[in-house]
């Protein structure tokens, strides 16, 4: 980094070697004889968890805005990609020149508006994005050899199983709303979440704890459903909100705290009262 914040210019030679040096590095930890043997006993399922954890810490330090947490989490996310590519390669199914050669075809692929020829360059109609994808898919599966004869495909394929609940719910939502399943408007969203609470509320007094579930699920599906129609990210509003419930118990916390209470030993009216403080303090 220079003095003033900003990066440093490197030699295209030193990014490919320190990009060597990574490579090198995973393989010797990976080296049944001279590496590390937490390193060798891995496989894809046992480093998958680590992967999600950092994509998750390069988000936080993005949202803390801390530039020089940035640069270790992104390092620390590449290491999981590098990893992942040695154990591909060592079993001979791809290596991570073959991960860079892959997303460079993808994404000139899907960027004909800069990479294209002059004629299509410049050119965003709308829904330009899910067109490209679509083309993509074809093109993969002519590619395969699974394109006449592979079975009917879905909208929702390829829609992974591991992302968090209320990012893989707008998915499915977005790629249903492209096949026209959707509602016209958000007054049809507003009143299947009205629903929903109902029927929740119903459910809540049974003992029967899966359909309570069932119905808890549906109601969260629906409030992302509302959430996408106003265009509003369900992840990041969860978020603030729960920000927003940590400050004002802190706040709460430290009030009673400097009356020598603690929250337990308050009565509900004495909470409310702390609460109510601790929101006109915002």
């Amino acid at each position: 980094m220079t003095s003033d914040g900003g990066a440093k210019k490197r030699p295209e030679a030193m990014n490919r070697r320190e990009m060597d040096t990574l490579l090198a590095i995973m393989a010797r930890l990976r080296d049944p004889e001279l590496g590390c043997p937490w390193d060798v006993e891995q496989d894809f399922s046992t480093i998958a968890p680590y992967t999600i954890e950092e994509a998750y810490e390069v988000a936080d330090a993005i949202a803390r805005g801390d530039m020089a947490h940035l640069r270790e989490e992104l390092g620390d996310l590449l290491l999981q990609v590098v990893f992942h590519a040695r154990m591909a390669e060592e079993a001979g199914h791809f290596a991570f020149a073959d991960v860079v050669e892959a997303i460079n075809e993808k994404m000139i692929f899907r960027h004909p508006h800069v990479f294209g020829e002059e004629h299509e360059r410049g050119r965003m109609e709308e829904g330009f994005w899910d067109k490209a994808k679509d083309a993509e898919k074809a093109r993969k599966a002519a590619q395969d050899g699974t394109g006449s004869d592979a079975p009917p495909s879905s909208a929702l394929d390829d829609v992974p199983l591991a992302l968090p609940a209320l990012t893989r719910a707008v998915k499915l939502q977005k790629r249903a709303a492209r096949s026209g399943f959707d509602w016209p408007d958000v007054s049809g969203v507003l009143d299947k979440v009205a629903e929903e609470a109902r029927e929740l509320a119903a459910a809540a007094g049974a003992p029967d704890k899966a359909a309570m579930e069932d119905e808890l699920g549906d109601l969260l599906f629906s409030i992302v459903n509302l959430a996408r129609h106003l265009k509003i990210d369900p992840e990041k509003a969860l978020r603030r909100a729960s920000g927003k419930f940590e400050r004002r118990f802190r706040a709460a916390e430290n009030t009673a705290r400097n009356a020598g209470k603690e929250l337990k030993q308050l009565d509900p009216q004495q909470l409310d009262a702390l609460w109510e403080a601790a929101k006109k303090e915002e």
